[in-house]
């Protein structure tokens, strides 16, 4: 028996936290009977349906691309924007793990496993995800020093972070900042520096763990290998247990 967010999630319709919205809004039935209680358990043998079509098991499928400006991070866009989604070749319903801001670039995963979601965007897992952030000043130590400790945004304090300052600009007055975070907060990166007084002009996600944009030009994608996939399960597991 397992709780029917999980098994939703598994089924590749949505993520565990979309599946738990879903179950809220009364749109899920097990054997015909709405259930809309988070926590509810079915078996193997029960017909779980959302929005009246039964759910299945299919295979999951893993792709890593590199967004480009201007393309929305989500599976559909109510005013007909092109999506990630739109980018990326297959007959599986996948989905973004986690997101990226309409004019934020770099490296996104997209699948429809729900599991594997949920590992990688828990900020209690630990991923990290690199950014290269060009900021309008020149980022001074104390700066560097708060970013790195943590600062108050959204009523929060964020966690530690990596900073690097890769490049400075004085006749721009501009500054090239290597940051690197596991939290992923709605324009988190943003928000950090804006905080402290800096503007972002340009955001652009490099990493998310060991995974890298090497090899793909913008708008370009591949898919995540096994060992790709089994290494980055692996390494949630592995620091949700050291946290």
């Amino acid at each position: 028996m397992e709780r029917i967010q999980k098994i939703i999630a598994n089924s590749g319709i949505a993520s565990r936290r979309k599946a738990e919205q879903l179950i809220i809004e009364g749109r899920v039935k097990v054997n015909g009977i709405v259930v809309s209680k988070l926590g509810t358990l079915a078996g193997k043998n029960d017909v779980i349906e959302v929005d009246n079509i039964k759910i299945s098991n299919e295979e999951k499928v893993y792709f890593l691309l590199n967004k480009p400006r201007g393309i929305v991070t989500t599976a559909s866009d109510e005013f007909n924007r092109k999506t990630v989604v739109d980018l990326i070749s297959t007959d599986k319903r996948i989905y973004p793990v986690g997101r990226l801001d309409y004019d934020t670039t770099g490296l996104i995963i997209l699948t429809n496993d729900g599991e594997f979601t949920n590992n990688i965007i828990h900020p209690r897992n630990n991923i990290d995800k690199t950014y290269i952030a060009k900021i309008n000043g020149i980022l001074n130590p104390h700066d560097i020093m708060q970013l790195k400790h943590g600062v108050f945004i959204d009523g929060y304090k964020t966690s530690s972070a990596k900073v690097k300052v890769r490049k400075i600009d004085n006749k721009a007055n501009t500054s090239m900042i290597e940051i690197t975070i596991h939290e992923g907060k709605n324009h988190q990166v943003k928000k950090m520096f804006e905080v402290l007084g800096y503007k972002v002009l340009k955001l652009k996600r490099e990493s998310i763990a060991f995974l890298t944009l090497k090899g793909l030009n913008s708008g370009e994608y591949r898919k995540l290998t096994p060992k790709e996939v089994n290494k980055l399960y692996v390494l949630s597991q592995k620091k949700k247990g050291n946290r």
